[in-house]
């Protein structure tokens, strides 16, 4: 098939899997695996075979940047003892435990080892998608652990195939390929993102921020390949470094944009990945025999099996090396935690794309024995981690109980007041520095006031309801309702205005009287108005006024944002919540950048 016709396939296999999916309650990943088994039994769509470096060179860049940019830096500082031996020596560990259940059952070494390299990594697409039901930092933790596996998997490869290929290998080799590997990596990301803020630096144009982002991860991977360095690590290091200084260089239409457009991106190529697992299986069924087909199955049950008990005795073993922050919890509750990381790191399109990236010849006309086992067992575990651990880990998570995470309710709810009381105390400095009036001036601080009230409510009701809660669970677990606590619930009061700077916070008492248009009143335009006092400033200076001060207030706020994120006050995941709307409402004021 031509390429035009593959591309439009792909999409409506996407969209029709993607209406389907909510309706039958699987999830899409798995949809569209199935969808692209029943394609493969087209005998020209079954043929549809991608160039083996355009999985790694189109398809990771992409996904791996994104996730990067989605990642909490505070997580990766205070969770690096656990993340690199989870990112590092598991890997390898579980790559040759792979290697040896495929010896067992007749594979060659070298195949073995590439095979388990492919399917040792967890991917942090798959954990994104399917390991949001996780408390927050441990989601973040396997998140992390799943961007920065993906370097030592692609160094096993390379080894792996390398012996494939009849190359000489010794340990000082191996270890200047890790070296360089590592090393290189992340000089490669660090030097193309430095490139990347200077050029950002200089420029306010949403498309051409937008299109120096996209080039980012494909350059960092490049510049990586070129050193033989880790391209994949080139891309996370880069994307964490952007994301970064990213509120800093770009702009607010540009990071509004990019947060519509980088998620649909991966979106799709996700989704194209998992469609061509499902046509990846039924083309090698269809050229392995009959016979080969049941070893290969009992293949790939023994391989993830071993890959779940890989890595739970690994982090059983790990656990000495971890430093302790906080209370020390219950032996039964760190086991609890192990089986649910166990269950919750999940084989996806980093996997598929090694597989299918397995050299497909030797030299001219000779190939690689073993190739289409690599991606039939590669493909089965993915099955496997869709069909199994992702129904499973739902009902784990629930087994697990644990404790309700409130922490970035609560580093939300603080950030929210800190930069609206700073705002505030701000307002009248801006206001003068901007030439803004007294009425323009009023205005502003009372809706700055209302605000700040409503940050306050919002935090005394949350309490109060986990408060509510817990008296409920303890009166189900009693038996016996309190009588004294029925009819008590009511609404929340408004707290009166937080203080500034120590003193009682004032607040203009005059309303704006709202007016209902659907009670039959009729509006005047003010210039047709015959009580206009014409020697009054004028509308249009008022709401210029009224936009440079509430420009000036989301750039104050954004400051006082970020300076709690240096602090560590609150974490990165936080702070883009809290950008993305003061975003929206500087779009709102400035209106949308047009393009010629």
């Amino acid at each position: 098939m031509e390429g035009l016709e593959v591309t439009v396939l792909l999409g409506l296999t996407i969209l029709v899997g993607t209406l389907i999916a909510p309706r039958v309650r699987l999830a899409l990943p798995l949809v569209l695996v199935i969808f692209g088994l029943l394609l493969g039994f087209v005998p020209p769509l079954r043929e549809v075979q991608l160039p083996p470096e355009t999985v790694l060179l189109l398809f990771l860049p992409v996904m791996l940047f994104w996730e990067s940019l989605t990642t909490s830096l505070r997580s990766i500082r205070r969770d690096f003892r656990y993340i690199l031996p989870m990112s590092t020596v598991l890997v390898v560990a579980s790559a040759f435990a792979v290697a040896g259940i495929g010896v067992l059952f007749g594979m060659p070494w070298e195949i073995a080892l590439i095979l388990g390299a492919a399917v040792a990594p967890p991917d942090a697409t798959a954990v994104a998608a399917l390991g949001r039901l996780l408390p927050r930092r441990m989601f973040m933790k396997l998140k992390a652990e799943s961007l920065t596996n993906d370097g030592t998997a692609l160094v096993l490869y390379a080894i792996a195939v390398s012996l494939a290929l009849g190359g000489q290998i010794t340990p000082l080799s191996v270890t200047l390929d890790v070296l360089i590997s590592y090393v290189g990596g992340i000089a490669a990301g660090v030097v193309v993102a430095a490139l990347g803020y200077l050029l950002l630096r200089r420029t306010s144009s949403t498309i051409v921020i937008n299109v120096a982002l996209l080039l980012i991860p494909f350059t960092a991977f490049l510049v990586a390949e070129m050193v033989h360095a880790s391209g994949v690590l080139a891309v996370v290091v880069a994307g964490l470094i952007v994301a970064y200084v990213s509120p800093r260089v770009t702009t607010a239409s540009s990071r509004r944009q990019a947060d519509a457009a980088w998620p649909f991106g991966v979106f799709l190529l996700n989704g194209a990945l998992f469609v061509l697992i499902g046509l990846e299986v039924q083309y090698v069924v269809h050229e392995i025999s009959a016979a080969a087909i049941g070893r290969l199955v009992l293949i790939t049950l023994a391989v993830w099996a071993t890959l779940l008990a890989v890595r739970y005795l690994f982090q059983l073993l790990n656990v000495p090396f971890q430093r302790q922050t906080g209370p020390r919890p219950a032996r039964g509750a760190r086991a609890r935690a192990r089986a649910v990381s166990t269950v919750a790191g999940m084989r996806g399109a980093v996997s598929l794309a090694i597989a299918l990236s397995v050299p497909a010849t030797i030299t001219e006309g000779g190939a690689i024995n073993g190739r289409d086992e690599i991606v039939f067992v590669t493909a089965g575990v993915i099955l496997l981690s869709l069909l199994v651990q992702g129904p499973l880990l739902p009902a784990i998570v629930r087994w697990a109980r644990f404790p309700v995470d409130h922490v970035e309710d609560e580093e939300y709810e603080l950030a929210e007041r800190a930069i609206s009381g700073a705002a505030l105390a701000a307002l009248d400095d801006l206001a003068s520095e901007h030439g803004v009036g007294q009425e323009v001036l009023d205005r502003v601080r009372s809706e700055g006031y209302q605000m700040l009230e409503f940050a306050n409510a919002r935090s005394l009701a949350r309490e109060q309801a986990l408060v509510d809660a817990e008296a409920e669970a303890l009166d189900e677990m009693l038996g016996a309702p309190d009588p004294l606590s029925a009819g008590t619930a009511g609404p929340v009061a408004d707290p009166a205005p937080v203080a500034v700077g120590g003193e009682p916070a004032h607040r203009d008492t005059e309303q704006i009287p709202e007016t209902d248009a659907t009670d039959g009143t009729v509006l005047q335009i003010i210039a047709m108005s015959t009580d206009v006092d014409l020697a009054q400033r004028s509308p249009l200076i008022r709401h210029e006024e009224h936009t440079r001060l509430k420009l000036a207030l989301i750039d104050r706020k954004r400051e006082v944002l970020l300076g709690l994120r240096g602090a560590g006050t609150v974490d990165d995941i936080v702070v883009r919540r809290i950008s993305a709307r003061l975003d929206l409402e500087q779009v709102r004021l400035q209106g949308i950048e047009e393009y010629d």
